[in-house]
């Protein structure tokens, strides 16, 4: 996982990204010592992310689905969009 940062002229403009967004959450999702609020926050960064039409969304969801179940997902999602809603 590699983050980036940009000043853009003054701190009121920092902008952080996350980056290489699949592996992160394919990662975090693998290590058991993760759990569902962890792997929601780095969802909502890739949501937002330069990389989001890029990621196997598919991919992603089912590996969730198959550590945490299908209600495991959406608990996760639900999280990652109120994430991403504060931050947009």
């Amino acid at each position: 996982m590699d983050i980036k940062l940009y000043n853009l002229e003054d701190l009121e403009d920092l902008v952080v990204e996350l980056r290489n967004c699949e592996e992160a959450l394919l990662q975090e999702i693998a290590d058991p010592r993760m759990k569902q609020a962890d792997v929601a926050s780095t969802y909502g960064l890739a949501m937002l992310s330069s990389e989001r039409d890029q990621i196997d969304w598919s991919k992603v969801n089912a590996a969730i689905m198959a550590r945490w179940s299908q209600s495991g997902l959406l608990r996760i999602k639900k999280a990652a969009w109120k994430q991403m809603e504060g931050r947009a």
